[in-house]
């Protein structure tokens, strides 16, 4: 057979090209976590939820099968499991859940993470704080905007 080079590969880039552009209507050629749409009752209801807690212990390893203590990542597991979202139970595995939230689009729900040196998760609450839980107090509320939390802010998701 006699095959021309040139028209070969035109035909082999535009084909690449439209399976591209099919699949990216799709969601891509790589699966995505699709992110629950909260509504503003589920909003409210997830700040609620955490508030009530405010002040329990932290223990780092917590079980998710109790609320007498916390770790950032079992307390953000539970806070969600009231609105019907199930969280993995691992800070690392969480910040792969849901769609990527830049800091200035942040809404309340989002979880949002940090790291220096390990991971640690919080939840959005609004007007730059979020609630968590680490250390000394327990689960508290912390302004994101300034101190530690501004330094070693991460990343945040959607997943409600």
């Amino acid at each position: 057979m006699n095959f021309n080079k040139s028209v070969m590969g035109k035909t082999l880039a535009a084909a690449f090209l439209a399976l591209t552009v099919s699949t990216a209507s799709i969601g891509g050629i790589l699966p995505t976590e699709k992110a629950h749409a909260a509504t503003a009752s589920e909003k409210s209801k997830i700040v609620s939820v955490a508030k009530k807690y405010l002040g329990t212990p932290y223990k780092f390893g917590a079980s998710t099968s109790t609320t007498a203590v916390f770790d950032c990542s079992s307390f953000t597991k539970r806070v969600f499991s009231t609105i019907g979202v199930t969280l993995p139970r691992d800070t690392t595995k969480q910040i792969k859940v849901g769609k990527y939230v830049s800091k200035s689009n942040l809404q309340v729900g989002d979880l949002v993470f940090f790291y220096s040196p390990t991971h640690h998760v919080g939840i959005y609450i609004g007007n730059g704080k979020i609630i968590h839980t680490y250390g000394a107090g327990g689960v508290k509320i912390s302004s994101i905007t300034s101190g530690w939390w501004s330094k070693y802010y991460n990343t945040a998701r959607r997943v409600a």
